[in-house]
């Protein structure tokens, strides 16, 4: 129960749910008692009327005698269908507090995993997997809601039944009560060993279906590549060998399952069998009366899912301690990115970067070493390096996916951690190397950055992309949705439509990371066109491997291996003579070889 402390809170928030809805259980196991009562009434009244008909004679008592029991009968019959419908409604309310209770702490519990996911730095993600970070705010989550609420409500049924049923059981007849008890706890005992075996087996399905829906997103993903090897016969029988093992583990679940019904039903007809027998040589022995019999037969079926439902719910409490411990554990790591000074201000530009170190956390490769330069607001710096040389690491510095550990980074002045993260980001426009489109329409993508766009907005940010007379081509236009991954569009129309969102915000700071990779010679010098009007008055870092990208900028820096080897502007260093030379010859030759 440690572990689920952590929901304790929630509880409390809605404690008004829990209070009414252990008031609707009491009332609802109240209203299960009086029928027995009842029946064992009403079986007494006809052993008196048969009795007393049995020892008198006459028409006018037979008359009355019938007429009284008749009323009686009839009393006890309206009696017992009224309180089976009340009990019906409080279970009816009991369900819609306490369940409703567990639905809106699901709620919660979600968002609040939800939103520490969106704050912890990117680091975080590249340590973790996706599936895995699903899995906790799906699998986990809904584990701790059953703990929440069927555990929970089942829990005090049991608990409250028991201290109104059995102390009145035994002051009825301590003899019967101790036998027709006798197997309930067995009961119990083997449903938790059951529920232990089917809670295994429903956790191997979990991980044998989590692994065929994985392979089946990743061949829908991946069938232009399956397409183009021909490769399907293979994925085939690789989805025929996933599917057999998500069959045999629901086949070996089947089985188990098949035992519980039988076992329970076994078990509950030899408590009926022992009440049975005890309380008739109880009755023999003048002790009790044949309705006392029917009464605990009543209370048996009464207290059996109760105590059936204490295996489950010891299950369900660890399966919940298990999940609620992954969940914390993601909870309670700590986001190392935040503001110092929580500086909110609108920024001009200027940008510094003063002998920056910097190391990846989660790989240890040391991405930038003594990295300095300095770009004015309003100014362009291209930043040019081989794959690997660390060019895109300064964007993420520069956006705070991660801090610098050695040297400093300043905008306007002020060291980027002054800054309040979001302050920052939202004047930030940023085009990333591996583009990301959402599985929305083109219009809403574009938008996403700036919820306040309006068309014409959205428009004139696809023109400055070079991105509106492909739009136009489109049988929906804006309106077409770009599918997982924006999978309907080309690499160089996603391209586009990701600087298109990032140019929507009109941000102070542009950062263009290999923004142009995907796109042809032609397309490239229609969007360096159209960037080279959007650049005007706002800062730009331009990071490219390609030379053509970087003619645009007033500078230009050239990265190797994580350092700053030349710097300058286009012309100065063609003439310089070394890296940006060697690279500059070698693309052109490149070109030239392919026309």
């Amino acid at each position: 129960m440690k572990e689920l402390k952590h929901i304790n809170k929630y509880l409390i928030k809605y404690k008004w749910h829990l209070i009414l809805g252990t008031l609707f259980i009491i009332i609802a196991n109240l209203l299960g008692i009086v029928p027995a009562v009842a029946v064992r009434y009403a079986i007494e009244a006809v052993q008196e009327n048969f009795d007393s008909l049995q020892n008198v004679t006459g028409a006018n008592f037979e008359t009355t005698a019938h007429s009284d029991f008749s009323s009686s009968i009839f009393l006890l019959a309206v009696l017992i269908i009224s309180t089976a419908l009340l009990r019906g409604v409080f279970m009816f309310f009991m369900r819609q507090t306490i369940i409703v209770m567990s639905r809106h702490i699901e709620y919660d519990l979600k968002n609040e995993i939800f939103n520490h996911y969106q704050e912890l730095p990117l680091s975080f993600y590249r340590r973790n997997r996706t599936g895995d970070l699903m899995a906790r705010i799906s699998e986990d989550v809904s584990m701790v809601r059953m703990y929440i609420g069927p555990a929970i409500m089942y829990g005090i049924t049991m608990i409250t039944l028991f201290l109104m049923v059995i102390p009145y059981m035994f002051y009825i007849n301590p003899t019967l009560t101790l036998y027709s008890l006798l197997p309930l706890p067995i009961l119990s005992l083997s449903i938790y060993f059951v529920s232990d075996k089917i809670n295994k087996r429903s956790t191997e399905i979990q991980t044998s279906l989590s692994g065929l829906s994985t392979f089946v997103q990743e061949a829908f993903s991946g069938i232009r590549v399956i397409k183009s090897f021909a490769r399907e016969e293979q994925m085939a029988g690789e989805f025929d060998n996933a599917s057999n093992d998500y069959k045999n583990k629901s086949l070996g679940l089947a089985k188990i399952q098949a035992y519980f019904f039988p076992l329970v039903m076994g078990l509950i007809g030899l408590s009926v069998i022992l009440t049975v027998y005890v309380g008739s040589l109880q009755v023999m022995q003048g002790n009790l009366t044949t309705g006392h019999i029917a009464e605990f037969i009543i209370y048996v079926n009464m207290l059996t899912w109760p105590v059936t439902s204490l295996g489950w719910i010891t299950s369900i409490v660890q399966r919940a301690a298990a999940s609620q411990k992954r969940i914390n554990e993601f909870l309670t790591i700590e986001n190392d990115i935040v503001s110092t000074r929580n500086l909110e201000r609108e920024i001009e530009g200027k940008l510094v970067f003063d002998k920056v170190d910097f190391v990846y956390p989660d790989s240890g490769i040391h991405a930038l070493t003594g990295v300095s330069f300095e770009v004015n607001a309003g100014e362009s710096i291209a930043v040019i390096g081989t794959t690997g040389s660390g060019k895109s690491t300064i964007a993420n510095l520069i956006c705070r996916m991660y801090d610098v550990k050695g040297g400093a980074i300043t905008i306007d002045e002020h060291p980027v951690q002054h800054y309040s993260i979001s302050a920052i980001r939202r004047q930030i426009g940023y085009v990333p190397q591996d583009v990301f489109l959402f599985s929305d329409t083109i219009e809403n993508n574009i938008s996403f950055g700036n919820n306040m766009m309006n068309q014409e907005e959205i428009i004139q940010a696809a023109r400055d992309a070079d991105l509106y007379e492909n739009i136009q081509q489109l049988p929906e236009g804006f309106k077409t949705r770009v599918g997982e991954r924006g999978i309907t569009l080309s690499g160089g129309q996603k391209q586009r439509v990701s600087i298109a969102r990032a140019v929507a915000r009109k941000p102070k700071i542009l950062i263009l990371d290999d923004a142009l990779s995907a796109v042809d010679t032609k397309t490239e010098n229609a969007i360096l066109n159209a960037m080279a009007r959007i650049m005007k008055g706002r800062t730009s870092v331009i990071i490219s491997h390609r030379i053509s990208s970087a003619k645009l900028a007033d500078k230009i820096i050239v990265l190797d291996d994580g350092k700053l080897v030349e710097e300058g502007t286009h012309s100065s260093l063609l003439k310089a003579g070394g890296v940006y030379r060697d690279l500059h010859e070698k693309q052109l030759a490149g070109e030239e070889a392919v026309a």
